[in-house]
């Protein structure tokens, strides 16, 4: 066969897979399609329709406008904001801190350390034991710290993190050191700036963990107004509790405009990470595989 021809069986192939690669894109996106056009749908008509949803029926902001209009719902954007925000940065920290001594060659008892911290990826102390600390011993009980704090670091990500730290050469951490840098200047100044691919993926785990939690808060939690989004989010989608957002409607529509309103808070539950992750999206492979495959 000559070189740069293919054969038909290639390109059968060729076409197969990208038939088959188009398909399961429009499997993956349709769900998410279908609850932005139903959000945005009269409940009336949506209530009718049967099948699939290509575009909005008779167009209407009704239910993003009692969505956006409830209380709990902006309350529990702000306290989802200010966990997701202050806990990553302290996940980051963290995680960077230990990830940095168990990277430093010739220090003494990292690999007995090492060990320890893997038998925590297998062995836990449960969950009555985790509420005794966080709530008699550590009195974190309905603060928002009772969500950041427990879980500071990530078994998994410091492993990803010490891997990526030790792939830096020495010499150039030798070389700040010649030049009077002490250890917390040589991680700020040379290791993490090194290290953003890493750093970005590590944003965007803690990030996302932070804002699809909800167990945490619904066992440490008791003021509704520290509830985080998801809790809200749950309450409505699975207790279908949307009494406070249909105050106004007829009691007979209200069973009508709740499905439109489950619509609309999934959407505004999910765009803004949705929005936050094509700026991460580039460093996610880099950083992955730059913390998993030690060179």
């Amino acid at each position: 066969m000559i070189a740069g021809k293919r054969s038909i069986m290639e390109r059968v192939f060729d076409a197969g897979n990208g038939a088959f690669l188009f398909m399961l894109i429009v499997l993956t996106l349709y769900p998410f399609y279908y609850v932005l056009m139903a959000s945005f749908s009269d409940a009336n008509q949506l209530v009718g329709h049967q099948g699939l949803l290509l575009y909005p029926k008779q167009f209407s902001t009704a239910a993003y406008e009692l969505v956006l209009a409830n209380p709990n719902i902006l309350s529990g954007y702000r306290n989802t904001i200010v966990v997701v925000s202050v806990g990553t940065t302290l996940n980051i920290l963290a995680t960077s801190l230990g990830a940095y001594v168990l990277s430093r060659r010739g220090l003494y008892w990292t690999k007995p350390m090492t060990i320890l911290i893997v038998l925590t990826m297998f062995f836990s102390g449960g969950l009555i034991p985790s509420y005794l600390l966080v709530n008699n011993t550590l009195h974190l009980g309905n603060t928002l710290f009772a969500l950041m704090l427990p879980g500071l670091v990530s078994t998994w990500n410091l492993i990803v993190m010490r891997t990526s730290f030790e792939s830096i050469p020495d010499a150039l951490v030798e070389s700040a050191r010649m030049d009077g840098a002490g250890e917390w200047g040589i991680l700020f100044r040379v290791v993490i700036p090194l290290s953003l691919p890493v750093l970005s993926v590590m944003v965007l785990f803690y990030g996302v963990g932070h804002w699809n939690a909800w167990f945490s808060a619904v066992i440490y939690l008791r003021d509704r107004e520290l509830f985080p989004l998801q809790v809200i989010l749950r309450e409505i989608l699975i207790q279908n509790s949307t009494e406070s957002m249909t105050t106004g409607v007829g009691t007979g529509d209200r069973e009508t405009i709740s499905e439109s309103i489950k619509y609309a808070t999934i959407i505004v539950a999910t765009l803004p990470i949705l929005l936050v992750y094509p700026f991460l999206q580039k460093y996610f492979a880099k950083g992955v595989m730059i913390g998993a495959v030690k060179e």
